[in-house]
């Protein structure tokens, strides 16, 4: 009963300074008052434009219409204001639950759709975060297509993360891969994207071997360059595209034991990867001379992650040619030269060759 009791001190202290309700000030305060009351600040400035505009408002008020304004008056008011307000209250409540139950279907799709999808829920970045590296020297963009790589390659070290897939997992379901790209220099922020794009039925019957589109973007979802992976039986090979432009490839050598890969920029070969095979997760570039250009390390992320689920991580150093340079605490990878951006682009292919090759085994019926 606040509400209707503040409402009639207002209107006896109105009443007063209208002495008797011939003074135009006071009734037109009165109407004010109510209008104000009732339908808020609009309502006001229309009363105020009804006041100034209207002779019987500004001379002819009497006592006998003193009755319209009586005390049930106002809380007849004040009810049915407060029942507006409720009812704008229940509607923004239906709106927000509506809005949850959106949510909730989209984690459903989300389930059967990829794991990457977690990174898509989450709130991407306002702006994509600065480079870590100087775009100089090596790194100097040589033309359009380096240029439109260096906000995601033109830091030395990069994590390319990739999620669970539930219904991989669950069903034996094979799903489109999806990977995040984080700067180790920012790891809270990821600076890039990866997303496959392929065939559904050839997915379930090719497995590893399926043709594939795979798409990079940056942070803000911007395509950068994507990496197109045809059928393979014996060897496979990935190439690398930049504003549909093929600017390198990495083709695999077949060993019986060993994991051979030639990358080539153009037409020039760049780069050589000869790792042991077996358990060696470490696979470094090097060039015709056997100097160090990069290294691509699948890490360890515990043995449940590694027997049940296809979910990955790999730390791509492209390191320094200066061995005492730091980043905190972290020791850089010292390297012969840098890799140009181009040839950084081709690493990050070989990257998801790797993982296709040799590390998604568990989907299957």
């Amino acid at each position: 009963m606040k509400g209707p009791i503040n409402c009639m001190k207002r209107f006896h202290r109105l009443a007063k300074l209208s002495k008797g309700g011939s003074s135009v000030l006071g009734w037109r305060g009165i109407e004010l008052f109510a209008a104000e009351k009732n339908f808020g600040i609009a309502g006001s400035i229309l009363a105020l434009e009804r006041c100034t505009n209207s002779t019987s408002c500004r001379y002819n008020y009497s006592t006998k219409n003193g009755s319209d304004l009586s005390r049930d008056f106002f809380v007849q008011q004040w009810l049915e204001g407060r029942k507006i307000r409720n009812a704008d209250a229940k509607r923004r409540n239906k709106g927000q639950q509506y809005a949850g139950s959106r949510s909730s279907q989209g984690s459903l799709r989300r389930l059967f759709s990829g794991g990457f999808d977690s990174y898509d829920g989450a709130k991407r970045p306002l702006r994509q975060p600065p480079m870590s590296e100087p775009v100089t020297g090596y790194l100097k963009p040589t033309s359009i297509e380096e240029a439109h790589l260096a906000p995601l390659l033109a830091r030395s070290n990069l994590l390319i993360t990739r999620d669970i897939e539930w219904a991989n997992l669950a069903f034996g379901f094979e799903q489109e891969n999806q990977y995040a790209i984080v700067d180790v220099y920012y790891p809270h922020s990821p600076v890039g994207y990866i997303r496959e794009q392929s065939n559904l039925i050839m997915r379930q019957l090719l497995r590893s071997r399926r043709p594939f589109v795979a798409y990079i973007t940056d942070a803000l979802g911007n395509e950068l360059f994507r990496v197109r992976r045809p059928f393979w039986w014996i060897n496979s090979s990935i190439y690398t595209e930049v504003n549909g432009k093929e600017i390198g490839v990495v083709h695999r050598r077949w060993h019986l034991w060993k994991r051979i890969y030639d990358l080539y920029l153009g037409n020039e070969q760049f780069a050589v990867v000869e790792n042991p095979g077996f358990w060696n997760w470490t696979f470094t570039l090097k060039d015709i001379n056997g100097d160090v250009l990069a290294e691509i390390d699948r890490n360890w992320r515990g043995f449940g992650f590694e027997l049940l689920t296809d979910a990955g991580q790999y730390a791509i150093r492209f390191g320094t040619t200066d061995s005492s340079k730091h980043h905190g605490e972290d020791q850089q990878l010292e390297v012969k030269h840098p890799l140009t951006l181009a040839q950084r682009a081709v690493a990050v292919a070989l990257a998801i060759s790797l993982d296709n090759d040799y590390f998604s085994r568990h989907g299957g019926w």
